[in-house]
């Protein structure tokens, strides 16, 4: 966890894989950087542990129209992260297979859907099965007066700060 400056803040996120879903049981940490000009910029995140999805690449980025500012993207300053992680969720539930990052995971879920599932649970048990604790951001306290109120809550609903 960093501060990239006093007003940029990076902080890792858990998020679990949805019931009924490939991901189901799979703990996956992402990265969150919130940059200086939020909420008139999006805040930038990314996957740490490696998923085998569509819509999202070997470097962990996220194909995903909120996460990127007008007019190819659909990111306005109402938006807040907690929409930003629930839109992620829907899309580890409902891949895009019409805008993809992986041409040939996007190929499988079109064609080939059972092997896909296949593939996508093998990952989420191989890699999102164990994943350790989040801990607290060591610049937490300097950089959250710039953070707004909504982005503290979240932070706090997730229990598993120490």
């Amino acid at each position: 966890y960093r501060c990239l400056s006093y007003k940029t803040l990076a902080i890792e996120w858990k998020i679990l894989g949805g019931a009924n879903t490939p991901y189901d049981k799979g703990v996956f940490n992402l990265e969150v950087v919130v940059p200086e000009r939020y909420p008139f910029e999006p805040p930038k995140i990314r996957f740490l542990t490696p998923i085998y999805h569509p819509n999202i690449d070997s470097a962990g980025r996220i194909c995903l129209d909120v996460l990127r500012l007008p007019p190819k993207g659909a990111w306005r300053p109402s938006l807040n992260i907690s929409t930003l992680l629930t839109s992620i969720q829907l899309l580890m539930s409902e891949p895009n297979p019409d805008d993809p990052l992986m041409a040939d995971i996007s190929s499988e879920y079109k064609y080939n859907k059972e092997v896909f599932i296949k593939n996508a649970k093998q990952w989420t048990e191989k890699y999102a099965s164990q994943q350790k604790r989040v801990r607290n951001v060591p610049c937490f306290d300097s950089a959250k007066k710039e953070l707004d109120g909504q982005y503290l809550v979240l932070l706090v609903k997730a229990g598993d700060w120490t």
